[in-house]
């Protein structure tokens, strides 16, 4: 918002400030993230608890880039209950060849 003296009000330039911060620490935490799934990739982790590692870590990344990125942190609760059930059957369907796969006996 420009004042009559041409100059910004303290109010936007307070919000700006604001805004700016939020986006470089969600920058933060998603480089940590991304350090952390380098260095877990390096570990000897048995198959289904990687891959489980390796969702949490995408899920927690993802949530930070379409909450704060794409904005739908401040979006009406109907389209976050949206993405939240897509999430739950997408890990369902996800992990039902796992578990079949699990459920097999070898002799």
């Amino acid at each position: 918002m420009v004042t009559p003296g041409g100059l910004m009000s303290d109010t936007h330039t307070d919000e700006v400030k604001k805004h700016v911060k939020i986006y470089v620490n969600v920058f933060l935490a998603l480089m940590v993230l991304t350090v952390i799934t380098v260095a877990v990739s390096y570990l000897d982790l048995p198959i289904p608890f990687a891959i489980v590692l390796a969702l949490i870590v995408a899920t927690i990344k993802s949530s930070l880039v379409a909450g704060f990125f794409m904005h739908l942190i401040h979006e009406k609760k109907a389209v976050i209950a949206t993405l939240i059930v897509t999430a739950v059957v997408f890990l369902i369907l996800i992990f039902i060849p796992l578990f079949s796969e699990t459920n097999k006996v070898t002799y």
